[in-house]
């Protein structure tokens, strides 16, 4: 295993992050399996768990603060807050009434005292970058959460967010969540650019898009993706998009066997590769899926690989566009762009 630090923090976190959406109702996960893939994955040197409080609706979080329990000051612990809890209006988003709250469930069902990293999962436009930055500091300064992040902010709410921060004298964002892969390179244009002109710490969420890369979905094959019973969608081989990616999965399968790796070592080499990337985050369901991922701890791709893959999806270039998750309120939202 490989080890960075996250962003200037001075915090070293594993190239390897064990994502937990997966543990619970989400991946059908039970707490014992759960456990057993926390332990193979401590073992293996992950020494930095992600979770939300969205996840199961709290299963996640309970599940792991279980699987840790006795061994939390050896974890790097991370979680989210933002998205709805519920159907009340105000278990959602990122004002102080809601953080404050949600930090408080997050951390009773984990069963600790405090998180390492604090991360507000989407941007919420109706609430000021002020409101939400004090409310974070505030966290902070009672020792509840050690730093805070951001996840799938655009590059211009990251830019807008430490302008805020400096202009009001409160911490900042020092990390970024975004998701990344061969076949969702967009970051690369803008996001992953001011990451690292702010010395953010970058853990990329979906390395493996959504089961695409990890070996699930091939031409002339039954797709045994878990996620496709989920998001049928993302998997209709009919649709233009994903037929682009059909045909790039096809051309990086053939490059990594040139290379002799597998193809979930190629995805996730390719995004620890880059020099804004701190880890990539994997989310597997079972011990298997574990060890596949494992097997990329140590890859590093070299350079005529790197450009290989560069002809096959184009820097900066999304096979899937309509799936990002950081587009503009005003291009969503008709309201925000007529009088």
């Amino acid at each position: 295993m490989q080890y960075r630090t996250l962003g200037r923090t001075g915090v070293q976190v594993s190239t390897l992050v064990l994502g937990a959406m997966n543990f619970g109702k989400i991946g059908n996960t039970t707490q014992a399996e759960a456990t057993a893939i926390v332990d193979a994955a401590l073992a293996a040197g992950i020494n930095t768990i992600d979770t939300a409080d969205m996840y199961g609706t709290g299963d996640s979080e309970e599940i792991v603060g279980k699987a840790i329990a006795g061994r939390r000051d050896d974890i790097v612990l991370a979680t989210k807050a933002a998205m709805p809890m519920s159907d009340e209006r105000n278990h959602q988003g990122t004002s102080r009434r809601w953080l404050m709250t949600a930090l408080d469930n997050s951390l009773r069902r984990l069963g600790v005292d405090h998180v390492d990293l604090y991360q507000v999962h989407r941007w919420d436009p109706r609430t000021s970058d002020e409101e939400t930055l004090s409310a974070l500091t505030d966290l902070q300064r009672a020792g509840k959460i050690r730093y805070f992040g951001s996840s799938t902010f655009p590059a211009y709410r990251i830019v807008q967010a430490q302008w805020a921060s400096t202009a009001n004298h409160l911490s900042r964002y020092v990390t970024e969540q975004p998701s990344y892969s061969i076949l969702q390179r967009g970051i690369e244009a803008h996001v992953l650019p001011a990451t690292q002109e702010y010395g953010m710490g970058v853990l990329a969420w979906s390395p493996l898009a959504s089961g695409w890369l990890s070996g699930a979905v091939r031409a002339g094959r039954e797709i045994t993706t878990h996620r496709s019973a989920i998001l049928p969608g993302r998997f209709d081989l009919t649709a233009a998009a994903n037929q682009a990616r059909l045909a790039a999965v096809e051309q990086l399968a053939a490059l990594a066997d040139d290379a002799g790796l597998t193809l979930i070592q190629l995805a996730l080499g390719f995004v620890t590769a880059h020099p804004a990337v701190t880890s990539a985050i994997i989310g597997p369901r079972t011990l298997d899926h574990l060890h596949s991922q494992l097997a990329a701890a140590d890859t590093t791709l070299p350079a005529d690989v790197l450009d290989a893959i560069d002809r096959i999806v184009a820097p900066g270039h999304d096979l899937a566009p309509d799936e990002k998750f950081d587009t503009p309120p005003s291009l969503l939202d008709p309201t925000l762009r007529r009088r």
